[in-house]
């Protein structure tokens, strides 16, 4: 068996590492990365440290000018990365390159300087049909990269609470294998229907309903600005890729009970949670509504919404929680609290349990609103346990 060792890129407060060591206390985090661009306070990697210690290792450093060649090898990348604009552009001498600033680029130049087995990555759904102009484009540029690179690639788009948590989060995950690995040989002789619907990773570890139709594509440009400048594709929630063949389809989870958001709420809540104050303003921003605007070049439309519930329903999973949660904000939840039947807004430890996190996870001196605001940029935890568990398995087979 190979070393279970973990490179974490855009670490945060530790999601990823958290549900690895969850799943089995072999998994060793040899270097990660958490850098908040302009920000003179890094609260993030602060509660980093605060859990997994003020190791070298740990870098609070802008990523695109750490040289990666420093990094500590690994067999197993990990890591949650913005939903950008991933087109690519010739420049000269310096041949081909993503826009300034672009994580993506990133990952990839750490992949080509380390080249690790296994990769496992975390994105909004989005991404499969960015930019609006030319779908697929952007992940159509990503799986581009990883086949020059020599892997083949699962994804599939992961409702969590369809699985058993807590929360409506509909994320996609990128799994990707060097194609020299013993679970490649193993993995791409079967089908890459067989894949998606019973052997892949994905299926394995989070089960579907039987996928009988899909599309597929192949490769067949130039370099990466071709890729860049004229593929275009739909791609569906679940996919694969071997040797630049493309197959995707609609997937249908066997969906589990979920957790209710009532169980995890707090008893006896501070009054400053409450909003009788405010009540006017929630239910504008919750209501439908109907607004004229004018666009950048003059053109009139209606800006339209409908409703959101209001209170949110605690018998049912929260709504996915944003960066923005506990602001005046249209997506921030209000519930009515079971002890006083008055509206209130959820607390800090039950938005760490929302996502999976011990409670106070985040109180090691950052402002409240930071507290949620990592809540919003993390993942499910258990999620990644599930997939550490997996992985557990695969990697028994290498060597």
């Amino acid at each position: 068996m190979i070393d279970k060792t973990i490179c974490e890129l855009f670490a945060g407060v530790g999601g990823f590492r958290l549900g690895f060591e969850r799943s089995s206390k072999d998994w060793k985090t040899v270097w990660a990365n958490q850098w908040e661009p302009g920000k003179k306070s890094q609260h993030a990697f602060d509660c980093y440290c605060h859990h997994f210690g003020n190791s070298e290792n740990h870098v609070n450093q802008d990523i695109s000018i750490f040289p990666k060649d420093d990094i500590p090898d690994h067999n197993l990348l990990v890591g949650g990365f913005p939903c950008q604009d991933y087109s690519v552009a010739r420049t000269g001498a310096s041949g081909i390159e993503g826009k300034k600033g672009v994580l993506w680029w990133q990952i990839r130049d750490v992949l080509a300087a380390k080249e690790p087995r296994f990769v496992l990555l975390e994105n909004v759904d989005r991404l499969l049909k960015s930019p609006s102009t030319q779908r697929g484009r952007d992940f159509g540029v990503m799986l581009a990269c990883l086949n020059q690179l020599d892997y083949s690639v699962e994804w599939r788009i992961i409702n969590a609470s369809e699985y058993g948590f807590a929360q409506r989060r509909r994320r996609v995950f990128i799994f990707a294998y060097k194609n020299n690995t013993n679970y490649a040989n193993h993995i791409n002789s079967f089908s890459p229907i067989n894949i998606i619907n019973n052997q892949g990773f994905f299926a394995k570890t989070f089960p579907i309903a039987k996928l009988d139709k899909a599309d597929s594509i192949e490769f067949r440009y130039d370099s990466l600005v071709d890729v860049s400048d004229q593929f275009q594709f739909s791609f569906h929630n679940s996919g694969y890729m071997y040797e630049g063949n493309i197959t995707t389809g609609n997937s249908v989870p066997i969906i589990e009970d979920f957790i209710p958001l009532e169980t995890l709420l707090e008893r006896n809540v501070d009054k400053r949670y409450y909003i009788n104050d405010s009540l006017h303003k929630w239910e504008y921003l919750k209501g439908s509504k109907k607004i004229k605007r004018i666009s950048k070049d003059g053109h009139e439309y209606v800006f339209s919404e409908g409703p959101i519930a209001f209170p949110d329903p605690i018998d049912k999973p929260a709504r996915t929680m944003l960066t923005s949660e506990s602001s005046l904000n249209r997506s921030t939840h209000i519930i009515e609290d079971p002890e006083t039947k008055k509206l209130r807004k959820i607390t800090p430890i039950e938005a760490e349990r929302i996502q999976g996190f011990e409670d106070d996870w985040t109180k090691t001196g950052m402002p409240e609103r930071f507290r949620y605001f990592c809540m919003g940029n993390a993942l499910v935890v258990g999620l990644i346990t599930r997939m550490g568990t997996t992985l557990n398995k695969i990697f028994e087979t290498e060597c």
